[in-house]
């Protein structure tokens, strides 16, 4: 099914109400799916929740529906506090194991470049991807090797390897990874110049792409 969550009804809806909730360490929230007549508010227990998220953020959890009965879910939405980071508030959705969902999983790097070993700075510029499966094949992270990276080089969307039933959803061109130039001897507007320059590739890039579809496109109007 899935790792084990513990959750209770609530009945609080005040502010009041949801701040003498959080101080008795409580995350209020809500769970929303296809089965349930109407949203379910719902008390989650910080201590439980909070090494879930830094461990299991995309995994499929197996929760209780008070009055109904035991359900996978995933997490749909986490809300922090702007200045204390603390969890506020979280959602959750019901899956059905036999249905493909949509959802996003986070990025990590590993190994050390050949651009770094050469003084380069690593700039990862995309911290996740979205991406469709069955929720039995959800991975916790996707992994992708930077070892034979250059100064100057990067990785694109496209060039990250996924796990077997995995769907990429994001922009197949959008720059994931870059390897820049040693900084130790540039002024801040040459620093300024090479952030600008990148943008304008990306954007380039993406450009070059639309044209491409619309000249297709033309194409096979004529």
């Amino acid at each position: 099914m899935g790792i084990p969550l513990t959750i209770e009804t609530r009945a609080t809806k005040t502010r009041r109400e949801l701040r003498e909730l959080r101080s008795q360490g409580k995350v209020p929230g809500v769970v929303y799916g296809p089965s349930l007549q109407a949203p379910k508010p719902i008390a989650l227990s910080e201590r439980e929740l909070l090494p879930l998220l830094r461990s299991h953020p995309n995994a499929v959890l197996s929760v209780s529906i008070p009055g109904g009965l035991t359900e996978s879910v995933v997490i749909s939405e986490v809300q922090r506090d702007p200045l204390t980071h603390e969890v506020v508030h979280i959602d959750l959705h019901q899956i059905n194991m036999n249905k493909k969902l949509r959802t996003h999983v986070r990025l990590e790097a590993t190994g050390d470049s050949k651009g770094e070993r050469e003084g380069g700075i690593l700039q990862l510029l995309a911290h996740e991807l979205e991406i469709e499966c069955l929720p039995n094949q959800l991975p916790e992270v996707i992994s992708f090797d930077v070892t034979s990276l250059g100064v100057g080089e990067n990785m694109l969307v496209r060039d990250i390897p996924v796990p077997a039933g995995v769907t990429v959803r994001s922009d197949a061109e959008q720059v994931v990874v870059t390897i820049l130039a040693p900084q130790l001897e540039l002024s801040e507007e040459e620093a300024a110049a090479q952030a600008v320059e990148l943008h304008e590739a990306e954007s380039r890039s993406k450009h070059e792409k639309m044209e491409a579809v619309k000249t297709g496109v033309g194409g096979q109007q004529a």
